[in-house]
């Protein structure tokens, strides 16, 4: 099966988006599978192409035995609306010019910004190839969410487009339940839409003894270390994780390290000064191969989004990294995401920017040595249960269906 992919993230970049995509497409090609990503110049979340690569109309190179064919476009920082936009907008149009000249057997576009499943769509619809949408977040719903925009005839305009591209796939790919029940009650179909939730990649995220050199060099020995490893952005509401940190300053035992990128860095850096938080360590992101030494060093993995309804319906994908690494899990995220946890008892829950509620569940994990090893059994469970190889060859047996169907029409 030829299967040609179109993601605006893709590595050496290391969001989640880029994460999925990559590690998905790994095990299509050794499936023997020929796989070709169309994507931009790496950039995010800064706006700055990564040192090695060129905005260029179009560069090709193979990771992994996955063709990745580079096209240019408009470049923003991770922070605003109208700029990233632009961005999202142009990335469709030179994506679907590429795509154009791939030989392919099934098209799959993914989001949150649908402006790629636009590409993917007038694709599909052009070149009478069969396509699939893969949906990782309900946009645009998640930028009014996070305060970005609020509702007008702009949104209005790209939510008909989005139930548009939900009509027009042949297969729809989500990964949480909650998505699914959301497009059913919006009149898409049940039969077209399959749950494919993200996962762990156990040959990277396993458990490690603590890397006593990086704990030396950030001066974190004997320390209990809260660690929040990934995208600074809006919606995670790390202002309020610094509050709490203000707040547990005189426990000193206990420090918060922060690490990645994003549209808040520089507010975060900013506010940590302001209220002279020697508690706090922020560090720059390292390549993905690297993380897991940084998990290593972690008793408390944190996950944080700001309180929104939108939020209810949605499973960060840190979840499974570091239940991977078997690293106790304090969560700030409600709905299905908290529902998963506590089946697996794989860690706590607080409100969301409940600061109270925020630190009796920290002493809850961190006081009594058998509530921790207990959240590091569930952990193990939910790895198994969740591994990536296995969730992406299920993936792969849909894009397969999809195409063989069309196969079998075309003949």
């Amino acid at each position: 099966m030829r299967i040609l992919f179109l993601t605006d993230n893709f590595p050496p970049e290391v969001n989640a988006p880029a994460t999925r995509t990559f590690e998905h497409a790994r095990v299509w090609v050794e499936a023997g599978h020929e796989v070709t990503v169309i994507t931009c110049a790496p950039n995010f979340p800064r706006g700055k192409v990564f040192d090695g690569y060129k905005n260029r109309w179009r560069q090709e190179e193979v990771m992994d035995g996955i063709r990745v064919i580079r096209v240019w476009s408009y470049i923003a920082a991770n922070r605003g609306v109208y700029k990233r936009i632009l961005d999202f907008i142009s990335f469709s149009i030179t994506s679907f010019l590429a795509g154009w000249f791939v030989k392919t057997d099934v098209i799959v576009a993914t989001s949150p910004q649908f402006f790629t499943a636009l590409s993917g769509r007038a694709l599909s619809w052009f070149r009478r190839i069969p396509w699939i949408m893969e949906v990782r977040d309900l946009w645009p719903e998640s930028i009014k969410a996070v305060g970005a925009v609020k509702q007008s005839l702009f949104i209005r305009y790209f939510e008909w487009e989005e139930f548009r591209c939900y009509k027009s796939a042949r297969k729809i790919v989500v990964v949480t339940d909650s998505f699914r029940d959301r497009l059913i009650k919006r009149g898409i179909f049940a039969h077209k839409i399959e749950v494919v939730k993200n996962g762990c990649n156990r040959s990277l995220f396993h458990p490690l003894p603590k890397d006593e050199e990086l704990l030396h060099g950030l001066g974190l020995r004997g320390k209990t270390i809260i660690g929040y490893i990934g995208t600074l952005g809006m919606a995670h509401k790390l202002d309020f994780v610094l509050r709490c940190a203000k707040t547990l300053a005189a426990e000193e035992k206990y420090h918060f390290l922060i690490m990645g990128d994003g549209a808040r860095k520089d507010d975060l850096q900013r506010m940590k000064e302001e209220m002279s938080l020697t508690n706090v360590t922020l560090l720059p992101p390292v390549p993905k191969h690297q993380v897991n030494r940084y998990v290593s060093i972690l008793d408390v993995a944190l996950i944080n989004l700001k309180r929104s309804d939108t939020f209810l319906s949605v499973i960060p994908s840190k979840i499974f990294e570091n239940a991977g690494m078997e690293v106790p899990i304090l969560m700030g995220v409600q709905g299905e995401a908290q529902r998963l946890l506590e089946q697996y008892g794989a860690g706590k829950c607080f409100e969301p920017e409940n600061e109270a509620d925020f630190i009796a569940k920290l002493h809850e994990l961190t006081d009594d040595p058998s509530t921790y090893e207990a959240c590091k059994a569930g952990e193990r469970r939910l790895v198994a249960d969740f591994d990536r190889k296995i969730l992406a060859g299920r993936m792969l047996e849909y894009i397969v269906e999809v195409g063989q169907k069309y196969a079998k029409k075309k003949r």
